[in-house]
């Protein structure tokens, strides 16, 4: 893959086989945003699991501190009382079947985060298809199959980030974007990284981070030394 002048000059500035210190490698990496627009910074983690087997999943939610830097549209699913709760937290969309109907006939996914009440997850489970591959669909472990909508619809507006692993046995996450400077980035960056080393499965055997690596979305990724969550 051929890489654009921006690219090869943000990866002049930093060695790509180096494993940095997580201050260094932040650093480092809003040194190469670029681009025109404010760039989101990325953590990639891979994690000495298998994600084939049920009892070495790692899936759960965490609320960064300083947020993602992303207005989040929020769609909830909710009836009765909780249709008001939802509304008055600041969901963008509330509904039913409506908006079910909608998704399914007009592909509509104006939307970053769907939120469910347990009474209807009947309604939402239709969705599956649609929502499954899109990483949409409503999950207790994520805190978005909840009696209290209100909560989960502050909590992502907030800047709640969901982190699963994907078929490679990796983790994708934002943690803000470049403008929020070195300090709030590491702080979100060591939010999420509890959270994960926190999740690790007790099917997991050996060394459990592999290697972790942050990124701009244009720029080059720096290497994180994954040594300081060997006591994971």
């Amino acid at each position: 893959m051929k890489h654009g002048k921006k690219y090869q000059d943000s990866a002049k500035l930093f060695d790509s086989l180096k494993l940095y210190d997580t201050a260094e490698a932040i650093e480092l990496c809003t040194k190469t945003a670029k681009a025109k627009f404010d760039e989101t910074v990325e953590v990639h983690v891979r994690l000495g699991v298998d994600s084939r087997h049920a009892d070495q999943q790692v899936r759960g939610a965490v609320v960064l501190p300083n947020g993602t830097g992303k207005k989040v549209r929020v769609l909830v699913f909710a009836k009765g009382d909780n249709i008001a709760a939802a509304q008055n937290a600041g969901a963008e969309y509330v509904g039913g079947e409506d908006l079910m109907h909608k998704i399914q006939s007009e592909g509509w996914m104006d939307f970053d985060v769907v939120i469910a009440t347990p009474d209807m997850m009947g309604v939402v489970g239709r969705l599956g298809k649609v929502l499954g591959p899109r990483g949409l669909m409503p999950n207790p472990k994520a805190g978005t199959v909840t009696p209290d909508v209100a909560r989960a619809v502050t909590e992502a507006k907030a800047g709640k980030i969901e982190y699963r692993l994907d078929k490679t046995n990796i983790i994708h996450c934002p943690i803000g974007k470049a403008s929020f400077g070195c300090e709030k980035l590491q702080e979100n960056f060591d939010t999420l990284m509890s959270a994960i080393v926190k999740a690790k499965p007790a099917a997991a055997k050996g060394q459990y981070v592999k290697s972790c690596v942050v990124a701009t979305t244009m720029g080059p990724g720096v290497k994180i030394n994954p040594a300081r969550f060997a006591n994971a």
